[in-house]
């Protein structure tokens, strides 16, 4: 479901001064230049004033980020706190429940499951049948429109690509359910999820005390970084708009689908080891339409939160939640798709995604007055050039190895990002994490001079 976290790459990246004695001291200059305002780079203390953040958009948050649809403020990226009340603790999930107090809800992907034979009719409208028919998927694939949206619903909108390119055995179980726990929660809060980034910025970064905004010289937003260049002594960023920072580091925590893009020119050229590992990892594509209706017509109550469209063309229009709880009477559903759908429909006007979805929801409910759609918000996350898709994947073929190639740094050019958090990859909490990690890298070569980073053997 949206990781971005799930979808997401912010860094709240802070080098504290202690922790990093200047090495080039009288300089002028930050010791870190952070490209990239998303979660992915948590690293420290508040009063640091050694770094300078570079966004390209005029935001922090990444891919958390609320969007004003009918009357209310919806997620367009990150909607969930995936993996709680496990063995250990979600660290997204105090700040989330007990610090910031959100709106949240805990999604009945249970009930979905235990109402298999009476909720689950064979034809093209499919309620509630989940675990029941996946296990009975033939081994070389769905063999029905319904095995197909029930396969569609365990696999790629989780992952936001098919199981034929998803390396399951990296991925199955998935380490944020068994660590963090099974549950879900859906953050519904007119605040946005995006609230969660603000508050880590602001342990360190200094705010307006009239409007809450951050308000930090350290921080410079529609900054395009387009170029950096390393040495052994230091780094020099240009962004697009001609202007030049330099700094001894820099901590890149641009998407991969940025990485994989040519936004961002590296001087030298990366090497080739590198290079191959960026293109190695799959970034995802992750859709979530909104669409607003003059009254209801779709099923509510218990267990009812979700249901599948089964088609015979796999992801069309595949799974639909309603929002009772979430946003009472708002008449709003959303519909995910990913991956080759996504990147359709973002090619295509609204209304054209407007009209298939219509013709979609009256072949569900053929006995129900469906009227048309007042409006709809189809969030192109692909077509963005500061993100260039959704999340990362975990593609058949790629191994740890390439993870630890992934995260490594090259000189003073060091990564962070969900993209890099081998265990975690694609959530929110993974870009949380992998900045810590990212930091702890860097720290350690900075101050402690151990700078030689291990990358594991290939079969290890």
């Amino acid at each position: 479901m949206a990781k971005p976290a799930t979808m997401v790459i912010f860094l709240v990246i802070a080098l504290s001064i202690a922790h990093l004695p200047s090495l080039l001291a009288g300089t002028g200059r930050p010791r870190v230049i952070i490209v990239g305002a998303g979660i992915s780079g948590i690293l420290a203390e508040a009063g640091t004033t050694d770094i300078l953040i570079l966004e390209a958009t005029d935001h922090i948050g990444g891919r958390m980020r609320k969007q004003s649809f009918a009357r209310i403020n919806v997620e367009i990226g990150a909607n969930w706190v995936e993996g709680v009340n496990g063995g250990k603790m979600n660290p997204i999930w105090p700040i989330v429940n007990s610090t910031l107090k959100l709106r949240n809800f805990r999604s009945d992907f249970n009930n979905l499951t235990q109402n298999v034979y009476r909720d689950c009719e064979f034809t093209l409208y499919c309620f509630g049948c989940v675990q029941m028919h996946a296990m009975a998927i033939l081994p070389n694939g769905p063999s029905s429109p319904v095995d197909m949206a029930v396969d569609y619903f365990t696999y790629d909108y989780e992952f936001a690509e098919p199981p034929r390119v998803t390396s399951l055995q990296n991925t199955v179980p998935l380490p944020t359910f068994t660590d963090f726990g099974d549950d879900t929660y859906f953050v519904a809060d007119q605040r946005g999820y995006e609230s969660v980034v603000h508050y880590l910025a602001g342990q360190y970064l200094n705010a307006d005390d009239k409007s809450g905004n951050i308000a930090d010289a350290r921080l410079k937003l529609n900054k395009v970084v387009r170029e950096i260049s390393y040495s052994s002594t230091g780094v020099t960023v240009k962004t697009e708009d001609n202007s030049t920072y330099q700094a001894d580091y820099v901590m890149v925590s641009a998407s991969l689908g940025v990485l994989q893009s040519d936004l961002i020119q590296f001087k030298p050229q990366l090497p080739a080891w590198k290079i191959l590992a960026i293109y190695q990892f799959d970034m995802a594509v992750y859709t979530k339409i909104f669409v607003k209706f003059p009254k209801k017509f779709w099923p509510e109550g218990a267990g009812r939160e979700f249901f599948l469209y089964a088609s015979t063309r796999r992801g069309y229009y595949a799974v639909w939640q309603e929002f009772e709880k979430q946003y009472p009477d708002a008449n709003v559903l959303l519909v995910t798709v990913t991956d080759e759908e996504s990147r359709r429909i973002e090619q295509q006007p609204d209304n054209q995604t407007k009209a298939e979805i219509m013709e979609v929801l009256r072949s569900m409910f053929p006995d129900e007055d469906v009227p048309d759609a007042t409006d709809i918000l189809v969030p192109r996350w692909w077509s963005d050039r500061f993100f260039q898709g959704s999340f990362s994947n975990w593609p058949i073929g790629v191994s740890r190895y390439e993870y630890d190639q992934l995260r490594a740094p090259v000189g003073r050019v060091y990564f962070t990002g969900e993209h890099t958090s081998e265990r975690y990859n694609g959530y929110v909490h993974g870009a949380y994490l992998a900045g810590i990690d990212s930091a702890e890298i860097l720290i350690n070569c900075a101050q402690k001079k151990m700078c030689k980073y291990n990358v594991r053997g290939k079969h290890d």
